[in-house]
């Protein structure tokens, strides 16, 4: 059993059993879990610490853990309906709007329950993640002088000038931010390009967050419909027109959740028309490292490709390493790169330095490139094992693309499901039946054109997982979709 999953059991375990013991008692011995459970020393010392923060023990060094006492109320509990006026007073008038909406990325970072498979996760699973080799990264760049000082504003110079390597073309050290991940990156380019109450242009379908990111901002996302070659051109040069946008958002490889890639006629037509529009291309450059062993050489990034500075790349680390590694790169030319600093540092000073280090001595180490090759060939693996699963199980939905690198993969339910309620019916039974799946409405700005989900293959534990995930999928989709009107019968 994986260890996280034993530090959750026996935590549950230690707290339905605190009513044995009175306020301040003190819980058996470490030593004595260990031989109880057989469980190591570090899931007890793990699951302790689980219960300590939730204030149901005391652990003391040397003594052991208690059961902790009752907290006494001194006072009563406070009024905050006042609040509810101070939020919303004149919300109207706000350009930047006080109320967020974060149910589309809270979706992909929550935990399903105990139980449930997970092919709704955008993260590798533990297995997947280079855990020992990211654990001595952060070991060896905890000892390196002045690695616990402040670090420059834009970020180390060795981890730009390794962004800006990867990236390619004419880009340079200097031409690069580092962030805290893809998604502050992302947050701080749109705050850069576009003012509060502009459109800015979006690929349909696309990321969630990404739409989530530009309403708190306060911007208008404006869809063009992609196909399996990517964005349109012929739409988003309409779309530039109709709205007098200055901002396209994009992912050219392996896009989420379609997993396209921006064919080779249309880079150079996309890079013409947001430069004829007097307008700036944000290149979410997010999986370039997950590709599949399957895949041809991959493009160069845009920004590769883009002498005038109309792209603003972004690229990440964290996706091929793990969530919490969250590291990542703003490339940009020209005066905007300034606006694009002076908004990070007003918003997070820098990126810790003690994480810059580890990502150097990650990304410098032997075990880097091992680490990508055998992820490569999993992930196509893992890939061909869902699409099988799919084709066997659930032939009734369409899979238009395979795409050879990303995470997951997109699937449209039969035609007459959009509009009907299939799809939240079909994501409720799953979870029922024990698997978590993506809705794809999420997915658009706008009405979508079809019902669709999107199911990751990367953040469960193997290919048995994912047969077994597809299973269940299939029950749920004969309750909600196939049948919808036997589950509704009275007494079934």
């Amino acid at each position: 059993m994986h260890e996280r999953s034993s530090v959750a059991e026996l935590a549950e375990h230690l707290r339905r059993e605190l009513d044995r013991y009175s306020p301040g008692g003190k819980l058996p011995s470490s030593r004595a879990l260990v031989e109880r459970f057989r469980v190591s020393p570090v899931t007890v010392s793990r699951a302790l610490a689980q219960l300590a923060a939730e204030g149901l023990v005391v652990t003391r060094p040397g003594a052991g853990a208690f059961r902790a006492r009752p907290h006494r109320s001194e006072a009563p509990a406070g009024d905050t309906s006042w609040q509810e006026v101070a939020l919303s007073a004149d919300g109207a008038a706000d350009l930047v709007p006080r109320t967020v909406d974060a149910s589309g990325v809270t979706v992909s970072l929550a935990a399903p329950p105990p139980g449930v498979l997970e092919l709704s996760g955008g993260y590798l699973h533990p297995s997947l993640q280079p855990e020992r080799a990211m654990a001595a990264a952060l070991a060896r760049a905890g000892r390196r002088p002045g690695a616990w000082g402040r670090p420059p504003l834009e970020g180390l110079p060795e981890l730009r000038e390794w962004f800006a390597r990867g990236i390619g073309g004419t880009v340079t050290a200097a031409e690069v931010l580092i962030a805290a991940g893809g998604q502050a990156a992302l947050a701080t380019a749109l705050r850069a390009l576009a003012p509060p109450g502009s459109p800015v242009l979006v690929e349909s379908p696309t990321y969630p967050g990404m739409l989530a990111l530009a309403r708190a901002a306060g911007l208008r996302p404006v869809p063009v419909p992609v196909d399996p070659d990517g964005v349109r051109p012929d739409l988003l040069a309409d779309a530039f027109h109709a709205t007098g946008a200055r901002v396209f958002v994009c992912q050219p490889l392996f896009q989420n959740p379609t997993g396209a890639v921006l064919a080779p006629t249309r880079r150079t037509e996309v890079l013409r028309i947001a430069r004829e529009a007097g307008a700036f291309v944000v290149e979410d450059d997010y999986v370039r490292r997950l590709v599949h062993a399957d895949a041809a050489p991959l493009p160069r990034p845009l920004a590769a490709d883009d002498p005038d500075g109309v792209v603003v790349h972004v690229g990440s680390l964290t996706k091929a390493t793990s969530p919490s590694f969250r590291v990542s790169a703003l490339a940009a030319h020209g005066p905007v790169l300034e606006r694009l600093r002076a908004i990070q540092v007003v918003d997070s000073f820098f990126v810790p330095r003690p994480l810059q280090e580890a990502a150097l001595e990650l990304v410098g180490s032997p075990a880097w490139p091992r680490h990508l090759r055998a992820l490569s060939a999993e992930l196509k693996t893992r890939r061909d094992a869902m699409t099988s699963a799919l084709a066997r199980q659930l032939p009734d939905l369409a899979l238009p693309h395979i795409p050879s690198g990303g995470y997951h993969l997109w699937v449209r339910l039969p035609d007459g499901a959009v509009g009907s309620g299939a799809e939240a019916a079909l994501t409720a039974a799953a979870l029922r039946a024990g698997v978590a799946v993506t809705p794809g409405r999420p997915y658009f700005s706008a009405e979508p054109p079809a019902a669709h989900l999107r199911l990751s293959f990367a953040a469960v534990a193997g290919t048995g997982e994912i047969a077994e995930g597809v299973r269940r999928l299939r029950a749920a989709y004969d309750e909600a979709v196939r049948n919808p009107l036997v589950s509704e019968r009275p007494g079934l």
